[in-house]
C-alpha cells in the first residue's frame, strides 16, 4: 500500500489530505471519504479516518481522505456550502489519476459529511454510489435563527471558524445548510445505488431521520439499522463491514 501525502485545491484554499493506492499498479475503483462536522478540536494524534481509508484500500478502493476548510490542517473556516465545493475539487482529483476507474467512484460520509455527499452525488454524474453513516435529513441546530451566534462562536472556541470576520453574512452562512439539506437532495441519487447506515441509538441525529431519507430516495436504495450503534459508525465494526461489502458488491464482484 503507498500513501501520498497531497494538498487539494479549492478555490483559493489548500486542503490537506492523504491518497492511499492499493500495492499492484491495476485500475481500480476509488472512494472519498468525508468527515463530519467537528465537535471538538483538531487532534493531529486521531488517526481514524487514516484507518478506515487503509481498511478500504487494502479491499481494493484508491482511498481519498482529506480535511474540509475549516478543519485540520486545511485553511479557511468552516462553511457547509464550501465543503460542497471542496468535495468537488476532491473529486476532480481522484477523476485525474490514471489509476481511478472513472466508472466507479464511490463516496462515503459521515454525519455532516454525508450530509455533503448527498449534495455532491446529486449535482455531479461522476458519482456512482453513495453510502453515508449517520446523515441527517435536516440541519435542526441551524433552523432556530435566535441561536446561530452561539453556534458560530461554538465553531470559533474549537478552532473549525478561525478569522475573526467570518463569516460576512451570519445569514448567508445558515442559508448555506438551506441549500446543501439532504432531504431536499436524496431523490436525486437514482438511478444510481445509495446506502444509508445508522444507529439506532444515534445521540445526536435519530435514526428517524435515515427512515425519512429512505422513503423519499428512489430505487436502488438499501438501509442498514445497526442495533446498539451511536452516532460514531467509523468506530462501529458493524457499520464498516456493511459499507465495505455493500461497496464490494456494487464495484468489486463479478
Amino acid at each position: 500500500m503507498r500513501i501520498d501525502q497531497i494538498w487539494l485545491k479549492s478555490g483559493e484554499l489548500k486542503l490537506a489530505g492523504e491518497v492511499y493506492f492499493p500495492p499492484d499498479n491495476k485500475v481500480c475503483p476509488a472512494l472519498c471519504i468525508c468527515h463530519g462536522i467537528p465537535n471538538v478540536p483538531y487532534n493531529p494524534a486521531e488517526r481514524g479516518y487514516a484507518i478506515l481509508a487503509q481498511r478500504f484500500c487494502a479491499a481494493g478502493f484508491i482511498t481519498l481522505i482529506f480535511n474540509l476548510r475549516g478543519t485540520g490542517r486545511s485553511e479557511g473556516n468552516f462553511d457547509l456550502l464550501g465543503w460542497s465545493e471542496d468535495l468537488a475539487a476532491a473529486l476532480d482529483f481522484l477523476h485525474s489519476l490514471e489509476r481511478v476507474d472513472k466508472i466507479h467512484l464511490c463516496l462515503l460520509g459521515f454525519s455532516g459529511g454525508a450530509g455533503v455527499c448527498v449534495y455532491a452525488a446529486a449535482h455531479d454524474a461522476r458519482v456512482s454510489v453513495l453510502a453515508t453513516c449517520a446523515c441527517p435529513a435536516d440541519f435542526s441546530f441551524v433552523e432556530d435563527r435566535t441561536n446561530i451566534s452561539g453556534h458560530i462562536e461554538r465553531l470559533r472556541k474549537i478552532g473549525a471558524i478561525r478569522d475573526k470576520d467570518f463569516p460576512p453574512s451570519i445569514e448567508k452562512w445558515r442559508q448555506g445548510f438551506e441549500t446543501i439539506l439532504p432531504i431536499r437532495w436524496i431523490d436525486k441519487i437514482s438511478p444510481r445505488p445509495l446506502l444509508l447506515v445508522h444507529g439506532d441509538a444515534d445521540e445526536m441525529v435519530p435514526v428517524e431521520q435515515a427512515h425519512k431519507l429512505y422513503r423519499k430516495a428512489k430505487e436502488p436504495k438499501d438501509i442498514a439499522i445497526i442495533p446498539g450503534a451511536k452516532h460514531k459508525l467509523r468506530l462501529e465494526e458493524a457499520a464498516i463491514t456493511t459499507v465495505l461489502d455493500w461497496l464490494n458488491a456494487k464495484c468489486l464482484e463479478k
